[in-house]
């Protein structure tokens, strides 16, 4: 990295003050040398942050739809405001989309913790089921020779679409999965399956990413929807992967206890939730819970994972089955008495307990619609 002083990016970002019920602009300077970070009010043309150290944060935390944390201060990046920074870091750091085909489903939290593993972060996600018409439309059917295998293939079953982001990310996912290296970072996963490419497409280039992101996970701007998801709304509980943990990298980690544990996954996408949104899903906890207000700080502090778990067995109490999985609210009990649930291995606190989910058994449908029909609408 280097030792200039002077290197460094600069982004437009935004900040909601719920004191003042104000949403705050800024222009946010980040030193990657020393990860030290200043902000500039742009409303009172005063500097709002001196150039400071903050701990726990990375360059590669830093593009477009980010969210970071600086003093409790849930900070959005919106934009790039210059031509050095966005010039810099869309050289280095490349957007592309990834989609997991119907037959490695089933293993999609071994492979998400392959790709974090692989210093790529996952910037979006979302559990799908394609129509034939959708699968024609997608630039790798094209150039297909039997395009009604692939269209019968890509229809069979659930794919997930990811927008992964990486230096140099395109050359290094088509490396990884190259399924003539014998080095292939997934050939463990697939016990050996031989046609591991198959089961993954990468974005081949810049241009055809930007067109694949687009159709995938159309801006919110563009009043566009994407394929929609594969929401069961029956027989289910919903579970969240908490902001911390997302952060933390753990996305893969619980994705894989799950599955591993013999539940099926019908449904997953990324949600960014506002102020709003979080109190409303959370109110039920209100006057219940002391930690009410950091228990609805955290859930919109940055992106969180949604997803619906249902089981091939129809008669088990899935509410209660994965809740008892989930372990205790608090992680340090349950880490005295129930050290092999989610929340003893990977929460930190009460309210930073890296898994919501459901309580009672009419909560289950009830939380999976609210993400899945009433917020992705």
């Amino acid at each position: 990295m280097s030792t200039d002083y002077s290197n460094r990016y600069v982004f437009e970002a935004e900040w909601y003050d719920k004191v003042a019920c104000i949403l705050k602009k800024f222009y946010m300077y980040y030193y990657p040398f020393d990860n030290s970070i200043e902000l500039f009010d742009l409303k009172t043309k005063k500097t709002f942050l001196k150039r400071t150290i903050c701990e726990g944060i990375e360059a590669k935390d830093f593009y477009i739809g980010a969210i970071v944390i600086i003093f409790s201060r849930c900070i959005k990046i919106m934009g790039y405001a210059d031509n050095y920074t966005k010039i810099k870091l869309e050289t280095q750091m490349q957007k592309f989309f990834v989609l997991l085909k119907p037959d490695v489903i089933d293993k999609m939290g071994e492979i998400l913790k392959v790709i974090i593993n692989h210093d790529f972060h996952i910037a979006n996600m979302k559990m799908m089921q394609l129509t034939a018409t959708e699968v024609t439309e997608c630039y790798f059917v094209k150039d297909t020779a039997d395009k009604m295998s692939m269209i019968n293939y890509l229809t069979s079953g659930p794919v997930v679409g990811l927008e992964l982001l990486g230096e140099n990310g395109i050359a290094r996912w088509q490396a990884l999965v190259d399924s003539e290296n014998c080095k292939c970072a997934f050939s463990e996963t697939f016990n050996g399956k031989s046609e591991i490419y198959n089961s993954m497409y990468g974005s081949k280039n810049i241009e055809i990413a930007m067109q694949e992101l687009q159709y995938f996970f159309p801006n919110v701007k563009s009043k566009k929807k994407g394929p929609k998801s594969t929401a069961i709304l029956q027989n289910c509980t919903c579970c969240i992967i908490k902001p911390h943990a997302v952060q933390a990298k753990l996305v893969g980690t619980i994705i894989d206890d799950i599955q591993k544990a013999g539940y099926i996954i019908t449904a997953v996408q990324q949600f960014h939730i506002n102020l709003i949104n979080s109190e409303e899903f959370l109110e039920i906890y209100k006057g219940v819970f002391s930690e009410y207000t950091e228990m609805v700080a955290e859930l919109q502090s940055g992106p969180c994972i949604v997803i619906e778990v249902s089981h091939k067995n129809k008669d088990l109490n899935i509410v209660a089955d994965f809740r008892n999985f989930c372990g205790p609210m608090d992680p340090d009990i349950a880490r005295q008495i129930k050290p092999n649930t989610l929340r003893a291995k990977y929460g930190k606190t009460k309210v930073q307990n890296a898994i919501h989910c459901s309580d009672l058994p009419e909560d289950g449908i009830l939380e999976v619609e609210y993400f899945f029909k009433i917020l992705e609408g």
